[in-house]
């Protein structure tokens, strides 16, 4: 005979305050991991206006070189 409540007796493991348990730690867990690879991967940048950084002339010490 194979315990199904290793850590906890059976009659616990049947509740339903510890099913509700449960599923707010698998959800959290699933929250958790979803949060982690978005940490993980590079950050995207979209943008609506077009970029400002670009210089109207230059700085270089040759002057008609290219911006």
């Amino acid at each position: 005979m194979v315990p199904l409540g290793v850590l906890l007796p059976q009659s616990i493991l049947a509740t339903n305050t510890f099913n509700v348990l449960m599923t707010f730690v698998a959800i959290n867990t699933l929250l958790y991991v979803a949060l982690s690879i978005l940490k993980a991967l590079p950050r995207l940048r979209v943008s609506l206006f077009p970029r400002r950084y670009r210089r109207s002339e230059t700085r270089s010490i040759y002057p008609d070189g290219p911006l």
